[in-house]
């Protein structure tokens, strides 16, 4: 069975920039949570799904636990090289079982991780959130981390308040990652998404799964259906861009004015580059159904 996606990880070097960022996007930001290896997040809600604006905001209380080491001290190291999405999860339905698939499939890179936190709803009131993660890993490439997240204690996450947008995004409609040779990591996609029958074009590959699709492409074609120019540095995968749907892109573009965003209209598409996006290129697409 497929996994969807579940969210994006952006990283960034200023949590106050980041969430100003997105807010300027037309986008409800939640409040500001803490993890016990700090890192600091806001979270962006769409249906079913989230983007987590990230940073490391106490290296000192990086330990030798699973996550200090595979979230914490991933992330020290990724924005010491720069900004941008780092990390692609998907939904679980069962951690350990994803786990022990990883494990079989050769791309498993620690045991199933379990983690709460405090959370603030709405009202003000707090809340306790966990998630139970399994990690997994392309050898090839170094630079991105890769997970399936099952959600503990999903009444107390999930806000229908948070999930209503100016812009009116809807829900993540797929991720984008790049690299030079796109069918390298064929077998590595199958395994993490689930989904045996890949997608091959001139583009690259891809995973279409019951909540939205898994692109990788050549950096020629990531430029061609983007317009942006994005170049491969080092082994392997890079995290490139982020698909939104939105209901309304007239309502979406208004936004961005307002907000002194600018946004190039590619392919019927608004695309926020990652020279405004903090190393993430976002793209704004009409909402299947929308």
């Amino acid at each position: 069975m497929s996994r969807g996606l579940d969210h994006a990880v952006h990283a960034v070097r200023d949590l106050d920039r980041g969430a100003e960022l997105y807010r300027r996007l037309g986008f409800t930001v939640g409040a500001r949570n803490r993890h016990p290896w700090g890192t600091h997040n806001h979270i962006v809600q769409v249906a079913g799904g989230f983007i987590e604006i990230l940073t490391l905001a106490e290296p000192e209380r990086l330990g030798a636990d699973g996550l200090s080491r595979e979230f914490g001290v991933f992330h020290q190291n990724f924005l010491a090289r720069g900004e941008g999405l780092s990390f692609l999860v998907l939904e679980s339905a069962d951690a350990a079982a994803d786990a022990a698939a990883f494990a079989r499939e050769g791309i498993a890179c620690s045991p199933v991780l379990d983690f709460s936190r405090e959370a603030t709803r709405a009202d003000g009131t707090g809340v306790t959130v966990g998630f139970s993660l399994a990690l997994a890993r392309d050898p090839l490439s170094p630079a991105v981390g890769f997970a399936a997240c099952r959600q503990l204690k999903p009444e107390n996450f999930w806000n229908a308040a948070l999930q209503s947008h100016a812009n009116t995004a809807c829900g993540l409609a797929g991720a984008v990652l790049i690299a030079e040779n796109p069918t390298d990591h064929h077998a590595f996609l199958s395994s993490f998404s689930g989904v045996r029958a890949l997608h091959a074009t001139s583009s690259g590959v891809s995973a279409v799964t019951a909540r939205g699709a898994i692109e990788i492409m050549d950096p020629t074609a990531f430029r061609d259906h983007f317009g942006v120019a994005h170049d491969v540095v080092g082994a392997g995968l890079r995290f490139a861009a982020l698909r939104i749907g939105v209901a309304d892109p007239a309502r979406a573009a208004a936004c961005f004015a307002a907000g002194g965003i600018e946004a190039a209209n590619q392919r019927g598409r608004l695309v926020v580059a990652p020279s405004i996006a903090l190393g993430a290129t976002l793209v704004f697409e009409q909402a299947t159904g929308g």
